[in-house]
């Protein structure tokens, strides 16, 4: 007779503990073989995944560079080696060169020459196709921009992040930088703070200080026919053709309509639908088995592969983003739905009908109450969520903030407009989250002070 077949009352102390033996080998083995199989497993992912070459192809000079750009603007002044022009802008940029009045004083001007004072004790003097760049201890560089290539004499710059070749020089120094090309040379000077956040160059408000814009938009002589100071700083900073706050503004609304229109599109589509999937309201079982299947398809392919083929066949937009969201939320929507309607109170149902109410009416007034609570949490739930993907969504389909956020990053140059969008789209699902939370407690839970 196995020990498994004894009672306890029955079994003899050495069965007992014989039981209690084999009860504790297997205790011990559960104990130290799953933590061991989950280490095994983290090993083999470790090595699977290639994590010591992803530690060594690291790049954290290119990271602190990008950190520190996400705070701070670049003021640069360029020499064109073709024509001998010479440029001062703002993120090079067209929209932010400088006009001859606005040439910062740390550059100074002459016939073909020009000296740059890059800050910390570093200075620069470009003329013809040679800059020479002097540091705080005396070091010289030395760099020279021709067709067949730069030529470059350096001193020791251990300290510093250097990248050369026949065709580039860039060394990244405190708070500054060079670049030499074959046809450029470039000088980078940092500055803390988003440069021309609230107005552009062109803008007559441009480079005043916080005291000077508060008088003249408390009583100065207006600057601007036909509008006061206060409203014509509000047009400069709605219309900045930097920042371009105006059109972030309506891609952060863009982005909210996509998934508005994904999430409570697909509600609508998933409801009817739920009823067919439901046991105790379909009894047709193919038709279940079919609608399911549907269910299980349209879910089954992730949000972003939708948008790809939706971006193929009707082109991009907002609406082709909305469309995928619609889609995958039909089926997720369809598979909660019919299975809270398949754990319904059929008393209520039977108590609606016992007043002699048709089955449309058993349905709006024994079905929906009961589960209507469910549904809005998760739609809600959904909605919020969703707000995060349209971003992603957006950058494939060419709308809302995730546009603006893809063009940023692919220019390598304004990553400070990365960090700002950054922190839109986190207040944006901020907003989402609590107007979420304040619409559950109004809708499901009856509190009209939303807590």
């Amino acid at each position: 007779m196995a020990l498994g077949d004894i009672s306890p009352a029955d079994a003899s102390p050495g069965d007992r503990k014989a039981a209690g033996e084999a009860l504790f080998r297997r205790k011990r083995w559960l104990s130290f073989g799953i933590p061991g199989l989950i280490l095994a497993y983290l090993v083999y992912v470790f090595f699977a995944f290639d994590v010591p070459g992803l530690v060594d192809r690291a790049r954290m000079d290119n990271a602190r560079i990008l950190v520190a750009d996400s705070y701070s603007h670049k003021v640069h002044v360029t020499l064109d080696t073709r024509s001998g022009g010479f440029a001062y802008s703002i993120e090079g940029t067209a929209k932010g060169r400088f006009p001859d009045h606005l040439v910062p004083d740390w550059i100074e001007r002459g016939d073909g020459r020009v000296a740059v004072d890059l800050g910390r004790g570093q200075s620069a003097v470009v003329a013809g196709d040679r800059v020479i760049l002097t540091l705080p201890d005396g070091r010289v560089i030395d760099a020279r921009s021709s067709r067949s290539g730069v030529e470059a004499r350096l001193p020791d710059l251990s300290e510093f992040t250097v990248q050369q070749s026949d065709a580039r020089l860039v060394v990244f120094l405190d708070g500054a930088r060079l670049t030499v090309t074959r046809t450029r040379i470039d000088l980078f000077r940092y500055f803390l703070g988003w440069e021309m956040f609230w107005f552009d160059l062109d803008s007559p408000f441009y480079g005043k200080s916080t005291g000077e814009l508060w008088h003249l938009a408390t009583g100065a002589e207006p600057v601007r026919r036909g509008a006061t100071n206060l409203e014509a700083m509000g047009q400069d900073f709605w219309s900045n053709r930097v920042w371009r706050h105006g059109d972030v503004a309506w891609a952060l609304v863009e982005t909210m309509i996509m998934a508005f229109i994904g999430t409570f599109g697909a509600a609508i589509i998933a409801l009817p639908l739920a009823f067919l999937a439901a046991r105790n309201f379909t009894p047709l079982g193919p038709l279940r088995f079919a609608v399911r299947r549907v269910f299980d398809f349209v879910r089954g392919v992730d949000g972003l592969i939708w948008t790809i083929v939706l971006a193929r066949a009707f082109g991009p937009g907002p609406m082709t983003g909305a469309l995928a969201i619609l889609l995958t939320d039909t089926g997720s929507f369809g598979k909660m739905f019919s299975e809270a309607l398949e754990n319904v109170d059929r008393k209520q149902i039977e108590g609606v009908q016992s007043t002699g109410a048709h089955p449309l009416q058993r349905y709006r007034f024994g079905v929906i109450p009961q589960v209507m609570p469910i549904f809005l949490s998760q739609v809600l739930y959904y909605f919020e969520s969703n707000t995060r993907s349209a971003t992603i969504i957006g950058a494939i389909v060419g709308g809302g903030i995730g546009l603006f956020l893809t063009q940023a990053i692919q220019t390598q140059q304004d990553w400070e407009q990365v960090a700002y969008y950054i922190i839109l789209i986190v207040i944006m699902v901020m907003i989402m989250d609590s107007l979420s939370g304040w619409l559950r407690a109004r809708l499901i839970r009856g509190d009209p002070s939303g807590r």
